[in-house]
């Protein structure tokens, strides 16, 4: 696979998202934050998946990831991202949810604003 040429770079994605263009959810969001959900005992914790579903749960287990952080970590673009996350929602695998509301200018708004900023700077 050569890395420099369009059409394999193009395919890959399409691949990945088996030909889907949009996740089902409208609610994720540059700054949505996700958490894995670790499976109940006695199932398989990641049978069927795909390595970039694997990725994500791996990613999002020790804390709470956004999705821009995520499609940086994947360097993989925000809207397959994101289809991949709803794939994860709908098995139950992880939870999404909006930033908490924090007051401007306390330090855990400054770590987030901060954790966005990177994750963008990635993409």
């Amino acid at each position: 696979m050569d890395a420099d040429d369009p059409e394999e770079l193009a395919v890959r994605p399409y691949t990945i998202t088996q030909g889907r263009t949009a996740p089902v959810r409208d609610d994720l969001t540059l700054i949505t934050l996700v958490t894995t959900v670790e499976p109940e005992r006695g199932r398989t914790a990641s049978r069927g998946l795909q390595p970039e579903h694997r990725a994500i749960l791996e990613q999002c287990r020790p804390r709470p990831a956004a999705v821009a952080e995520i499609a940086a970590e994947l360097d993989l673009p925000v809207s397959v991202t994101k289809i991949l996350i709803d794939d994860l929602v709908a098995l139950g695998r992880v939870t999404i949810r909006p930033p908490l509301a924090v007051a401007v200018g306390s330090e855990s708004d400054m770590t987030l604003l901060q954790a966005v900023r990177d994750g963008l700077r990635r993409l």
